[in-house]
């Protein structure tokens, strides 16, 4: 009951917290409302609701690289989220923002978000498990129970590549986006280095490596480069 209290307690000061900064935002005081939200994200208040809020916040506010990284994190939490995806293409529209291309074979996989293939894996490796003991332990060997199983078992290993080549890709935990203005991507970790792409605000890199206060990520246009570390964030916190 001590534990119900105290998250009763913290969920109803959340939701104070998300009213007062929807209150700032309709009243045009779109810095406060900013802090609000960002208050929430530091509080490990995630929801789809709060990074479109905050992302439409810092459209209002005219950072638009913060605004796309925030409508990336409402997407990543909740594919489905019409808004979100129309302000994010808006956005994006408004800076030019560089996108990363996808293999083919996330392209052909973007049906199912990365929880749902790794519920569908553990689905069926069970299931393959169950048919392989039954078939050993059985008295009648049927060969609908040795298809069950092979099945199983072939989704089991479809769905660990698919996890494996979105969580890798494009969209993965590796997914970061350019917050800073006039970022340009270098051949080496000096301001001096040779640049290789101008990144519009908003533009999406892959964080490949680090170095220091220096970020090494694969590029839009299929190429590679460095950036200072404090002009992208991570979209998956």
């Amino acid at each position: 009951m001590v534990c119900l209290v105290i998250a009763s307690s913290a969920l109803a000061q959340s939701d104070v917290q998300f009213t007062k900064a929807n209150q700032e935002y309709a009243q045009g005081h779109f810095k406060e409302a900013i802090s609000g939200y960002e208050a929430l994200v530091r509080d490990g208040q995630w929801s789809a609701n709060v990074f479109y809020d905050l992302g439409n916040a810092y459209f209002r506010a005219g950072d638009f690289g913060r605004a796309i990284l925030n409508y990336e994190r409402a997407l990543a939490l909740e594919r489905h989220h019409p808004e979100g995806t129309a302000n994010l293409q808006i956005a994006r529209d408004e800076v030019h923002a560089l996108e990363l291309q996808q293999a083919w074979p996330e392209r052909y996989l973007q049906f199912a978000s990365i929880n749902q293939f790794s519920i569908a894996a553990a689905a069926a490796f069970w299931l393959g498990i169950f048919g392989v003991v039954a078939f050993i332990f059985a008295r009648r060997r049927s060969a609908a129970l040795i298809a069950m199983s092979i099945c199983c078992l072939l989704v089991f290993a479809l769905a660990v590549f698919a996890v494996y080549t979105l969580d890798r890709g494009s969209k993965g935990q590796a997914l970061a986006i350019v917050t800073g203005k006039d970022v340009q991507a270098r051949l080496a970790t000096a301001d001096t280095a040779n640049a290789v792409l101008a990144l519009p605000p908003g533009s999406e890199i892959k964080i490949l490596s680090t170095r220091g206060d220096w970020i090494y990520a694969a590029l839009p246009n299929n190429l590679r480069g460095w950036i200072p570390a404090k002009n992208a964030e991570q979209v998956r916190l």
